[in-house]
């Protein structure tokens, strides 16, 4: 329902509510009375048409979107979580819960636990902070920022895993969608694919029913980055459906059902274009732009299609700033959609660029 009137038109309506026998021109004690409260009027309209468009899930955000799908469902936004990991380090001293280790970009982890180090130990570590950036590779934490007394040098041989960002406002509302249209009920498809995406950090799942024979269930996530699945966060799948597979009930599967929990496989795609830039762009900047673009489309699609399409990929090209044309563009050396199977999660590659302009022409790959 539309509320919104304007204030000349809301004085009319209460004008034309008064008999005739008075005098209602501008300048008189009813036009102008009434001028006031049609200015009121119109400020409780607009804030109601506000709330009237409440009434619609699409027009809610943050805490409103939360607290509209939670009394409807019972469905909660997943929370943020801590990346995870083990740092080596070497001396002789103690190491207590709460000591700090940083890597080069100042990416904080705590010890989770005290360890009287003799020589070597492996000290398992929690990030300060919530989120994907503290997954940090193999070697990147090297720091200590408060000197640990004994202790001469530490080393995480082994990634850090499990951080992972609050679940956003799309991906919460794409699940309240899901629980209205695919009715979830004695371990039907739908109900495998809710119990995944029930654990924090997985950010869609495909349901295989029968893949090993009889009361078999296979199911293959991806990560809220539209990423192949950590170890760690396959085992929580896992763990929460069907414990060690083994089909007794423990998990959410009913008893007999032998659910198995794998990661996705990553399908590169490898991007090669001829680009037509104008003398002012600067390819590593325009190659940052389309690397982002390209990435964020694949995550668009991700586990929604099974295809990437050449025609969208290119208009993401030609979506960048200062990119003219292009030319000769290849995924994976075809002109082509790059098709996936549904075990197959997309992902970019190699981007190789050449840029043609009266100026120069270059090469820059990535």
């Amino acid at each position: 329902m539309e509320y919104r009137k304007s204030a000349d038109v809301l004085q009319k309506e209460l004008l034309s509510e008064i008999d005739d026998s008075y005098e209602k021109t501008k300048g008189y004690f009813l036009w102008d009375i009434l001028k006031a409260v049609a200015i009121g009027i119109k400020n409780l309209l607009e804030k109601l048409q506000i709330v009237s468009e409440k009434l619609d899930v699409e027009n809610t955000y943050g805490k409103e979107r939360e607290r509209f799908i939670f009394q409807r469902t019972g469905i909660t936004r997943r929370q943020a979580t801590f990346a995870e990991g083990v740092v080596k380090v070497k001396g002789n001293g103690i190491v207590t819960k709460g000591d700090l280790f940083e890597t080069e970009g100042l990416v904080r982890f705590e010890a989770v636990e005290t360890v009287n180090v003799v020589e070597q130990a492996n000290i398992s570590i929690k990030a300060v902070l919530v989120g994907a950036s503290s997954n940090v590779p193999v070697g990147s934490i090297t720091k200590m920022p408060i000197t640990i007394q004994g202790i001469t040098s530490c080393v995480n041989e082994v990634s850090t895993e499990g951080g992972y960002e609050a679940e956003s406002d799309e991906d919460l509302l794409l699940r309240y969608y899901e629980r209205l249209r695919e009715p979830a009920t004695s371990g039907n498809i739908y109900h495998y694919k809710r119990w995944a995406k029930e654990v924090e950090g997985v950010g869609a799942a495909h349901v295989f029913p029968l893949w090993a024979g009889d009361n078999t269930v296979k199911v293959v996530i991806i990560d809220l980055e539209r990423q192949p699945a950590s170890t760690e966060l396959v085992e929580k799948v896992q763990n929460y459906i069907d414990p060690n597979c083994t089909g007794t009930g423990e998990g959410q599967a009913p008893i007999g059902a032998y659910c198995t929990v794998e990661s996705a496989k990553p399908k590169i795609i490898n991007v090669s274009v001829m680009l037509h830039t104008s003398k002012y762009a600067n390819l590593e900047v325009v190659k940052k732009e389309m690397k982002t673009k390209i990435t964020n489309y694949l995550k668009q699609i991700a586990f929604e299609q099974d295809y990437a399409s050449f025609a969208q990929i290119g208009a993401n090209i030609l979506s960048v700033e200062n990119v003219l044309d292009y030319e000769n563009m290849t995924l994976n050396g075809l002109t082509q959609n790059i098709t996936c199977k549904k075990e197959e999660v997309m992902l970019l590659g190699e981007l190789v660029l050449l840029n043609d302009n009266t100026e120069y022409t270059t090469e820059i790959t990535t």
